[in-house]
């Protein structure tokens, strides 16, 4: 999931830029469709940035998860997705269902690149849910879209 909207009128450090009101309305959004999927969460992670944190905060409330699974990372705090991919492909074996909380364009070309439905730009507060055969994490690759989630679809 890509943090939602974000400010920029503050004159703070990239890491700390908080969200706006439309990011917070649009996180509660789509938490609140995932939750209505009754979708298992094992783990959860996110980037150290403010806006992603707030952004898991909020999803992550509104899906009942509990906070002892998750963790808060530095290489979820990624623009090229580079960093991301490593991560994803060293994550612990035993979770079967992974969500990240992180930025553009990582999360755009992460969609893309492991997902079979084109992505044009993951738009704020924007979820996409890739499904994989495999049973090791270092193999994730080629799976499938099954799901993109935009709040703009659910206002």
């Amino acid at each position: 999931m890509r943090h939602g909207k974000s400010s920029w009128e503050y004159p703070v450090d990239d890491r700390d830029r908080p969200l706006l009101e439309r990011g917070i309305n649009d996180a509660h959004l789509v938490g609140k469709h995932f939750e209505s999927q009754h979708i298992i969460i094992d783990q959860a992670y996110s980037s150290p940035a403010n806006r992603a944190l707030h952004t898991a905060m909020i999803f992550l409330r509104e899906t009942n998860f509990s906070l002892s699974k998750f963790q808060v990372t530095e290489a979820l705090y990624d623009f090229t997705g580079d960093s991301v991919m490593r991560f994803i492909k060293a994550l612990d074996d035993i979770h079967d269902s992974v969500v990240i909380f992180g930025h553009n364009y990582a999360f755009t070309h992460i969609a893309n690149m492991m997902g079979n439905d084109y992505i044009d730009n993951l738009s704020t507060a924007g979820l996409v849910e890739i499904h994989f055969q495999i049973e090791n994490w270092s193999k994730a690759l080629n799976g499938v879209t099954k799901q993109t989630i935009l709040p703009k679809q659910l206002r």
